[in-house]
């Protein structure tokens, strides 16, 4: 098989080579560690009938994790870890429903105390 000066082999990626192009954005993303802390606080308020749903969005400037009620509201809380507050208030903030920031921090569990109604005796 012959090719005319200027052609190509059809069979060749006619796309830009690897490595070559814009890289994908990046998004941020829970770790696996806040990721297990979140979802252990999540499975016991479950087991206590209080939660039903849940949703992780990774976007390119933030990861947040919402908690749902029901399937159909608006969640109740979400969890969001923003890089680019880590130096200034915290990654780590707990926002209600209504937008009202409950808890904001350096330290995922100290921040998820503001929703980790745990038993206490009496």
């Amino acid at each position: 098989m012959s090719f005319v000066s200027g052609e190509s082999d059809p069979s060749e990626s006619r796309g830009p080579e690897r490595g070559t192009g814009p890289l994908p954005p990046q998004s941020v993303s829970f770790n696996r560690a806040e990721l297990s802390r979140i979802l252990n606080l999540y499975g016991r308020m479950v087991a206590d009938g209080e939660w039903r749903d849940y949703a992780i969005d990774f976007m390119r400037d933030r990861a947040v994790f919402s908690i749902f009620r029901r399937a159909s509201e608006v969640p109740i809380y979400r969890i969001e870890k923003d890089p680019r507050l880590a130096r200034k208030q915290g990654a780590y903030s707990v926002i209600a429903a209504s937008g009202q920031i409950l808890r904001r921090g350096h330290d995922l569990d100290r921040v998820l105390l503001a929703i980790d109604r745990k038993l206490a005796l009496v």
